[in-house]
């Protein structure tokens, strides 16, 4: 058949490949694989408030948020159901 010489060969490839993916996928992976801008700068990224005062001011910012939100979707809830009702028959 094959020999000691095919046997050798197959299990060189059984080691050498996983070692050799590993190596190619694992070196100047930052140069290769890195995808620019992906993640924000740290001044763009959220700020968490720590101080009472920063927490109130950003509760309330939430609460208004939240409550506009909601008026809009009152709003065009609304403005469906009119719509609804002027199209019967």
């Amino acid at each position: 058949m094959g020999g000691s010489t095919l046997e050798v060969f197959k299990f060189g490839m059984y080691i050498m490949f996983p070692i050799g993916w590993m190596y190619y996928f694992g070196t100047n992976l930052e140069r290769r694989f890195a995808v620019p801008d992906f993640w924000p700068a740290p001044e763009t990224t959220h700020k968490i408030p720590f101080e009472r005062d920063e927490l109130k001011a950003e509760l309330e910012r939430l609460r208004t948020r939240r409550l506009e939100a909601r008026a809009r979707r009152l709003q065009e809830a609304q403005s469906q159901g009119e719509e609804k009702g002027k199209g019967g028959g």
